[in-house]
């Protein structure tokens, strides 16, 4: 297989897409800059919708941002079977956009919140989780307002009962979310939101490493060399 290309959707005010790109380069594939305004993934293999406050969370977040003519491509391409990966923001726009269900809401305490967060891995089988195992602990950071997941309690169930919880919150659940749901995804498992930032554990020294554990500060590195694994599962 040729070197696996990885858009990065950058909208206005969009703020780690560079590190989204960052954590793509060091998994080893290539990190492909895709803008809102154009209806061309450009021959990717895979998408990252970034995490930021696009379009400045006006209206509600990613209900302006679902709008986008990339975002046209994205979801045929995302129904087609094309690995996509919300990161916060990301995980708002792909519930907006229907590719995942539930909502995001004001977090419960009313405040923004940024620590390292500890995750346990519910589902490794998905595109962007196989490289961990089911049961794993894993501590990468957290910063959001609007992180609040909630659905009705049938699709709570659906997703439990369909192994559609990706990642729960471990030991603290910092935003209210219903059942410490911390990201989920579709039923093909290609399509993954989640509210913390794995793209910023993926290198040592530059992420959590220690005071929650035995980490090395690479913990959100799987998620992107998970989907270098199946991509070429897939050729």
């Amino acid at each position: 297989m040729r070197d696996a290309r990885i858009g990065i959707v950058t909208f206005p005010g969009s703020l780690d897409d560079r590190d989204a790109a960052r954590a793509v380069r060091l998994a080893g594939a290539t990190a492909v800059p895709l803008w809102h305004a154009d209806a061309d993934l450009q021959g990717v293999d895979a998408v990252v919708l970034p995490g930021g406050f696009s379009y400045g969370d006006y209206l509600r977040c990613g209900a302006i941002a679902r709008f986008a003519p990339v975002m046209e491509r994205l979801v045929d391409a995302a129904n087609g079977g094309m690995p996509v990966l919300g990161i916060c923001n990301g995980f708002q726009v792909l519930c907006e956009s229907h590719l995942l269900p539930g909502a995001l809401i004001r977090n419960d305490h009313q405040l923004f919140i940024c620590r390292d967060q500890e995750l346990r891995v519910e589902n490794a089988s998905t595109a962007w989780t196989n490289a961990y195992h089911t049961g794993q602990v894993i501590t990468i950071p957290l910063k959001n307002g609007e992180g609040g997941f909630i659905a009705d309690d049938a699709t709570l169930d659906e997703l439990e009962g369909e192994g559609r919880v990706v990642v729960r919150y471990e030991g603290l659940n910092p935003n209210g979310s219903a059942r410490d749901i911390a990201g989920i995804s579709n039923r093909a498992g290609n399509v993954v939101g989640l509210m913390p930032h794995p793209e910023h554990a993926v290198e040592a020294g530059y992420g959590p490493d220690g005071p929650l554990g035995p980490h090395t500060g690479t913990d959100g590195a799987g998620f992107f060399t998970s989907v270098l694994t199946h991509l070429m599962a897939g050729v």
